[in-house]
């Protein structure tokens, strides 16, 4: 290489310098602004205590104030729009449960967003769904309730978080396992099919457990089963579904940070390292436990393939329990 050569090369590389700095500047300085952080269900419930949690530890963090939206309606798919349409620049992302990213397009004949272009950041944690009865309902296992509803089909009203909820969807695996049908009985969130249950309007709630457990607890409902592969360690004595007549169910619900379509990797992956490292510390490890929710903390890959086989597993279900959006 001659002089003039060697001189044009400096100054080439001089020149590429700048372009290379800005953009690891630019990723660097994320974030720079507020973060608002959509929830597409009603404020109160798991889904919307969890990343409350999370905020809370990621503003010192991100030194940037940190904004919940509950933006509600239509199984999630309100929120879930919202956010498919932000800006792809981490500036909004969605944490929510399962409807919104891995159920809704296999129950709307139509959706203003495709939930499989969402970018995962990670799976927060995870929760069995239970078997809840109202006490006036007056069976103690899931064989009875199994037999009652043998004997009284379409009878045995069902409570559930609303159209397409993990609720809903448990329920009707459990009746296509069982051989049983229920009846349908869909809610605007947690809260009132919980409240209703525990009034005794409705029979049964296969609900999340940490919305359920202080009622079981308390006496106010009884929770026959859990709805996850091993027991739960808050209900050590209580059976799996599966230990009680049905193997090989299970059914949980799980709760995940997602971002827009087109959200650079070096965005998402610092967002997924700051999130984890926040789950990670034993302060919010045991509000998560306190939620009864078993903290996973995974990579965007992970989270990919994990929402991958959900979509899989509600696809089935709703494919043979045959279920239809209706109420």
């Amino acid at each position: 290489m001659n002089r003039r050569e060697f001189t044009l090369g400096l100054a080439t590389a001089a020149a590429s310098l700048p372009l290379l700095r800005a953009g690891a500047f630019a990723q660097d300085a994320w974030p720079s602004q507020a973060v608002k952080i959509i929830v597409p269900f009603p404020a109160g419930g798991s889904a919307d205590v969890l990343p409350r949690i999370v905020a809370e530890g990621l503003g010192p963090i991100w030194k940037q104030s940190i904004i919940i939206e509950n933006k509600t309606g239509a199984g999630g798919n309100i929120g879930a729009e919202a956010v498919a349409l932000a800006k792809p620049d981490g500036y909004t992302l969605m944490a929510a449960p399962p409807p919104p990213i891995a159920i809704n397009h296999n129950l709307y004949p139509k959706l203003n967003y495709d939930p499989t272009k969402f970018k995962p950041i990670t799976i927060m944690g995870s929760a069995p769904n239970v078997v809840a009865v109202s006490t006036k309902l007056g069976v103690n296992s899931v064989k009875e309730l199994i037999e009652k509803a043998k004997a009284n089909p379409g009878k045995i009203n069902v409570a559930n978080q609303g159209n397409g909820s993990t609720s809903h969807l448990t329920a009707a695996m459990f009746e296509v396992l069982a051989g049983v049908k229920f009846n349908q009985v869909p809610y605007r969130g947690t809260a009132p099919a919980l409240n209703d249950l525990v009034a005794g309007h409705v029979d049964l709630f296969f609900d999340n457990i940490a919305s359920s457990l202080s009622q079981h607890q308390g006496g106010a409902i009884k929770i026959l089963a859990v709805c996850s592969a091993q027991r739960a360690a808050q209900l050590p004595d209580v059976p799996t579904v599966s230990e009680a007549g049905i193997p090989g169910f299970s059914a949980i619900a799980w709760f995940a940070f997602m971002a827009p379509e087109g959200t650079p990797d070096a965005i998402v992956n610092k967002i997924n390292k700051d999130i984890v490292s926040v789950i990670r510390t034993p302060e919010v490890t045991r509000k998560f436990l306190e939620q009864a929710t078993t903290p996973i903390a995974n990579t965007p890959e992970e989270a990919a393939q994990f929402i991958s086989s959900e979509i899989k597993l509600w696809g089935d279900v709703i494919k043979r329990a045959d279920v239809k959006l209706a109420g």
